[in-house]
C-alpha cells in the first residue's frame, strides 16, 4: 500500500490538440495517492474476486440492462408477424396469384423502421435528460411511459394507427438500449465492465427468444389473439421492473461529473461490500482525478463535443462498431423467421427454427464472455466479421445453386443458424463492451446514445433494403441477398481492421491517454500507460 502522507513531484502535462496544458496539482495530494493505489487495486482485481466484493453492483446492473428485454422483444415481434396468417389477414392484401394474405414491402420496411425513429428519437433525448436528471429518473419515467404506449399497437384498428404505436414505443426503448450499457460501465469495477456491458445483448438475445416461442406458440392460431396476445406480453415487464429499480442507486461517474461528491460516495458504498466500503474514498479520487483530467482536455459535455479533438475518434469508433451489426447481415438473420418463409420453408416449422435460433443466440452470448477474456474486443470482433461474411457468401451460393429444392432450403436455414450462433457469439455482444469502454467518461452516455442513433439509422437504411430484396411481390432474390449483406460485412471487416483498438484490460484514464497521444489502433496493446507520471512517461513500449 502507498503511503497517503508521501509527497510526489509535482508535474505539468501537455496533452491534447492545439497545445492544451494540463497541471495536475493533485500531484502532491493525499487524494492523487488515493486515485493511482485505486488504479493499481482495480488492474490486481481477478473477476472471481470482483464478484465477490461487488455483488450489490453486479445485481443493479443486471437489473437496469433487464429493460433491454423489451427491446429484443419488439424486434423479433414485429418482423415475425409479417409471416403470421392471422396478422397479415388482418393487416394485410389478398394476393390472387398465389391464393394468400401478404403485408407489401412498403409497410413492412414502415412498421420496422417506424420503431427505428422512435428508438433514435428516445436515444438522442436520452443523451439530454440523464446528463440533467441522472440514470435513475430517467429510466424509471421511461418505464412509466412504455406501459401507456403499448396500449395503441394493442387496440391498433389499422397500420397507420399500428405504426404510430411503434414510433412512440420505440422512444424508451431508446433510452434503454442506450441506459444500459452505460450504467454498467459506470458502476462496476474493470474487470467486471465486459462481462456486464456484453450482458446487455444477452438480455436483448432473450427478449428475441421470448418472442420467438410466443410467436411458435401462436403461429397457426386464426383469430386477433393470434398477434394481440403478443403484443399483451409487453406489460408484463414494466411495472415489477419500476417497482424493484426505484431502488436503483445513481451511477457515481454521473454524480462526479455534477460535482456532487458526498451522493457519489454514498452510492459508492451502496455498490461496494464488506472491505471494499473502507476503499471507497480510493476509488472516489479516481473518478475525480479522471473526470479533471478529461474536463482539462475538453470541458464540454454536449454532442457538439462528441465530435471534436480526440473524441472525434472516439466517436467514430463506437458509431461504425453499432452500425456493423445491422450491414453484417442481421437485417436478415436477426429476424429469421421471414427470411425461412422466404426461403420456402413451411410457416410453422420456420417459427419453430427461429425459436431454436434464437435460443442459439443466448448460448452464443454466454460463450462470448469467455471469448471476451480470452482473445479481447478488437481479435474477437475481427474474427467475428470474417466467419459472417464467409456464411452469407456460403448462403447465396446455396440459393444460387440449389435455391428451389427442399435441401436448399434446409441448407440455407442452417447456415443462418450458424449466422445466429457466430454473430451472438462475436458482433453483436462484443460491440457492447466497446462502447462502454472507448468513450470518455465526461461524454460516455452521449457518446453511446450516438452510437445507438448510428445502429437505428444503420437499422433503418437496412429494413428499407431487405424487404424489397427478399418480399416476393418485390426482388425476391431469397437466400442470394446474402450476397449483398456478405459484401457490406467484408468493408466493416476492413475498417475493424484499420480503426477498432483493443480496449482490454484499460483504465478509463489509461484509454484517455492513448488516445490523446494518437496510439495506431493495432498497437493500443503494445505499451504500458502510466497516467499519473511525466507526460514523457506516459507510455513505455512493451517487451
Amino acid at each position: 500500500m502507498m503511503d497517503p502522507d508521501a509527497k510526489l513531484q509535482p508535474s505539468e502535462k501537455t496533452v491534447g490538440e492545439g497545445g492544451i496544458t494540463l497541471h495536475l496539482e493533485g500531484s502532491n495530494s493525499k487524494d492523487d495517492i488515493l486515485a493511482k493505489q485505486a488504479a493499481v487495486d482495480e488492474h490486481g482485481l481477478t473477476l472471481f474476486q470482483a464478484l465477490r466484493k461487488y455483488p450489490k453492483a453486479v445485481m443493479w446492473s443486471v437489473l437496469v440492462s433487464t429493460a433491454i428485454i423489451m427491446e429484443g422483444y419488439d424486434i423479433v415481434l414485429i418482423g415475425s408477424l409479417f409471416a403470421q396468417p392471422a396478422f397479415v389477414q388482418r393487416y394485410g392484401d389478398y394476393i390472387a396469384s398465389t391464393d394468400s394474405y401478404s403485408l407489401s414491402a412498403a409497410w413492412q420496411a414502415g412498421l420496422s423502421n417506424g420503431t427505428g425513429i422512435g428508438t433514435i428519437i428516445g436515444a438522442f433525448s436520452n443523451g439530454y435528460f440523464t446528463h440533467k436528471f441522472g440514470y435513475r429518473k430517467t429510466l424509471l419515467a421511461s418505464l412509466m411511459s412504455i406501459v401507456a404506449f403499448i396500449f395503441i399497437p394493442f387496440f391498433a384498428p389499422s397500420l397507420p394507427v399500428l405504426l404510430i404505436g411503434q414510433i412512440l414505443c420505440g422512444i424508451p426503448w431508446g433510452v434503454f438500449a442506450t441506459m444500459a450499457p452505460a450504467y454498467a460501465s459506470e458502476v462496476c469495477p474493470m474487470v467486471l465492465r465486459g462481462y456486464l456491458t456484453v450482458y446487455v445483448n444477452l438480455c436483448w438475445a432473450f427478449g428475441q427468444l421470448v418472442a420467438a416461442g410466443v410467436l411458435s406458440a401462436f403461429s397457426d392460431g386464426t383469430t386477433k389473439w393470434a398477434y394481440k396476445i403478443p403484443f399483451a406480453i409487453q406489460w408484463s415487464w414494466p411495472i415489477p421492473l419500476f417497482i424493484v429499480l426505484f431502488f436503483a442507486p445513481e451511477s457515481p461517474w454521473h454524480l462526479v461529473r455534477k460535482g456532487k461528491h458526498e451522493e457519489a460516495e454514498r452510492s459508492l458504498l451502496r455498490l461496494s461490500s464488506g472491505e471494499e466500503k473502507g476503499k471507497v474514498k480510493q476509488t472516489l479520487a479516481m473518478m475525480i482525478h479522471t473526470n479533471s483530467l478529461e474536463k482539462d482536455i475538453d470541458a464540454g459535455t454536449s454532442y457538439w463535443d462528441c465530435f471534436k479533438g480526440i473524441d472525434r475518434r472516439r466517436t467514430e469508433i463506437v458509431c461504425m462498431v453499432f452500425s456493423a451489426q445491422p450491414f453484417c447481415g442481421s437485417a436478415m438473420g436477426g429476424t429469421p423467421t421471414y427470411f425461412f418463409v422466404q426461403a420456402g420453408l413451411p410457416t410453422s416449422i420456420s417459427f419453430k427454427m427461429s425459436v431454436g435460433g434464437l435460443g442459439l443466440a443466448a448460448v452464443g452470448t454466454i460463450i462470448s464472455w469467455y471469448l471476451l477474456h480470452a482473445f479481447g474486443r478488437r481479435t474477437l470482433y475481427l474474427v467475428g466479421l470474417a466467419a459472417l461474411t464467409g456464411v452469407l457468401m456460403i448462403v447465396g451460393i446455396t440459393s444460387a445453386a440449389a435455391g428451389n429444392s427442399p435441401g436448399g432450403y434446409y441448407a440455407q436455414a442452417s447456415m443462418m443458424l450458424i449466422w445466429l450462433l457466430v454473430y451472438y457469439m462475436t458482433v453483436g455482444p462484443i460491440c457492447y463492451a466497446i462502447i462502454g469502454e472507448t468513450s470518455s467518461t465526461r461524454l460516455r452516455n452521449k457518446s453511446i446514445c450516438l452510437s445507438r442513433i448510428a445502429y437505428y439509422i444503420s437499422q433503418i437504411i437496412c429494413n428499407v433494403i431487405n424487404p424489397y430484396m427478399l418480399n416476393p411481390t418485390a426482388g425476391d432474390w431469397k437466400g442470394k441477398t446474402g450476397f449483398f449483406w456478405g459484401g457490406c460485412a467484408f468493408a466493416f471487416l476492413v475498417w475493424t481492421w484499420f480503426r477498432l483498438p483493443e480496449t482490454k484490460d484499460r483504465t478509463f484514464e489509461e484509454l484517455d491517454v492513448l488516445f490523446v497521444e494518437k496510439v495506431k489502433a493495432r498497437d493500443f496493446s503494445e505499451y504500458i500507460v502510466d497516467p499519473y507520471a511525466n507526460r514523457d512517461s506516459w507510455l513505455t513500449k512493451k517487451e
